[in-house]
């Protein structure tokens, strides 16, 4: 693959609605900016005009960054010239190139497409290495190979070959663990975060006083009515995240091959994600309350390497939807090193009173205003330090340490529990905080640090025994 060549036509296109995405509310604002009927010149139509010029530079500038991008193979180097005024040359040896990640959208199927995101080893903050936005699947199973071939001798070429076309499934999603993982998603949060966010940049479009006083109308006519459109609202709400969800994480398969972790998913966008051991930094365990009740708990993989801005890249899930006593015979052939099933030593009673008022802290302005405010029903609000009582002694019953040779275990909740398995030569700082509170009671917080996706991930777990977080660090230490 000496000579140049262009990604697929389709590029273009994609180009072009990627950038389109990015102006379809200030499209949508100057398209109603004086919308009425008394337009009497050029000028009156100045903010259409101007967007439409902007949508055709958008489209050509989408043509003109398809026919620049050429890549070719050449030399043991992944060589990309592309730009849209100013030609850049980037040149990526292989020996760098860490993992090909494949995705498949909408755009991509009909004509065998795939896009391809190269990971390498040092990568940028903010972006992948390189990308093709599309490109044959064949012409990538070759650009695999081809790099492969490169790291192999011939005879551990075939070996790998062989293992990937015979890899093997560690992890297969069932239907069952979809809908309960999709109906226990925090999507819904997000959907109305969202909804709230466009709002508030429509604000010149939609009619907002129209809809209150209709609203305030409603509102006057029961409180049954009321209630029941809050629920159908938070019914549909749901239901759009579950939608979601299913789409995403359909046939959600995890496969293991030549030290390689292969992690395939999606619907609309069918997506695969490589993995090498070497990358992987440390296991976590993550524990949502509902699927607790199930049972259920999401595997996490920390992986040095991918991007800052790419949320999936920072957290990478190994196994979306397991039932926690099944997680340690499902991996524990690949992670040999990893010990899961360890006893964990647990904060010291004292520190019980630590975790309650700090959470405590949290609301307690709230609890002493509401009052104030609406008095006499207002001394309602005092019921919500209830909760967070609880949620004090949920996070104190949550909090462990455990050291097995040279493995380093953390558990501790924020509103999810999490457990982390971490190796001590992946540990790329571990310190020692300590306020005079806790001096007072004779306890400490201990902090890990490991890198993933370029940036450091860190772990706390508080009020500690003091002594306990001193042979942690003397553990670390020697």
């Amino acid at each position: 693959m000496s000579n140049h060549k262009r990604l697929h036509p389709i590029t273009a296109i994609s180009n072009f609605l990627n950038e389109l995405k990015q102006l379809i509310v200030p499209f949508l604002i100057s398209f109603f900016i004086g919308r009425g009927d008394n337009k009497e010149g050029f000028w009156d139509y100045t903010p259409q005009i101007i967007m439409t010029l902007i949508i055709v530079y958008v489209l050509i500038s989408g043509i003109v960054k398809w026919l620049r991008f050429t890549y070719r193979l050449e030399e043991g180097e992944l060589r990309i010239e592309y730009g849209l005024f100013v030609k850049k040359k980037r040149y990526i040896p292989f020996e760098r190139i860490q993992s090909l990640d494949y995705s498949e959208g909408i755009l991509h199927r009909p004509f065998g497409l795939v896009r391809v995101k190269i990971e390498t080893a040092g990568n940028s903050l903010k972006e992948a290495e390189a990308e093709l936005t599309a490109i044959k699947k064949k012409d990538a199973e070759e650009i695999q190979k081809i790099i492969t071939g490169a790291k192999k001798t011939p005879e551990k070429l075939k070996e790998v070959t062989e293992e990937f076309s015979s890899a093997k499934i560690i992890y297969r999603i069932t239907n069952r663990e979809m809908f309960i993982m999709a109906s226990t998603s925090g999507g819904a949060g997000a959907v109305f975060s969202a909804l709230i966010a466009f709002s508030t940049q429509l604000d010149e479009i939609i009619p907002y006083k129209k809809i209150f006083n209709e609203l305030g109308h409603i509102i006057q006519s029961g409180a049954f009515i009321v209630s029941l459109l809050v629920f159908i609202s938070l019914l549909l709400v749901w239901l759009f995240s579950i939608i979601v969800t299913l789409l995403k994480y359909n046939g959600f398969t995890t496969k293991f091959a030549d030290n390689n972790l292969i992690i395939t998913r999606g619907l609309l966008e069918k997506r695969q994600t490589t993995i090498p051991l070497h990358r992987i930094q440390a296991i976590r365990i993550t524990e949502n309350p509902l699927r607790q009740l199930w049972g259920y708990a999401t595997v996490y993989i920390e992986s040095a390497g991918g991007s800052v801005t790419d949320a999936e890249s920072m957290n990478v899930i190994l196994l979306p939807m397991v039932k926690k006593n099944r997680i340690n015979n499902l991996i524990s052939d690949i992670f040999s090193d990893y010990q899961l099933d360890v006893p964990l030593k647990k904060a010291p009673k004292r520190a019980k009173n630590r975790y309650i008022i700090r959470e405590i802290c949290k609301i307690l302005p709230i609890s002493v205003i509401v009052p104030i405010l609406f008095w006499p029903f207002g001394l309602l609000g005092v019921l919500l330090l209830l909760p967070m009582v609880l949620f004090g002694i949920l996070r104190y019953r949550a909090a462990g340490w455990n050291i097995e040779g040279k493995q380093f275990v953390m558990k501790y909740r924020g509103f999810l529990k999490h457990t982390i398995y971490i190796r001590k030569n992946r540990i790329q700082s571990l310190g020692i905080r300590e306020s005079w509170l806790q001096r007072k009671r004779n306890l400490a917080s201990i902090v890990s640090t490991v890198k993933s996706s370029g940036a450091g991930k860190t772990s706390k777990v508080r009020h500690l025994d003091a002594k306990d977080v001193e042979t942690i660090y003397l553990w670390f230490k020697n």
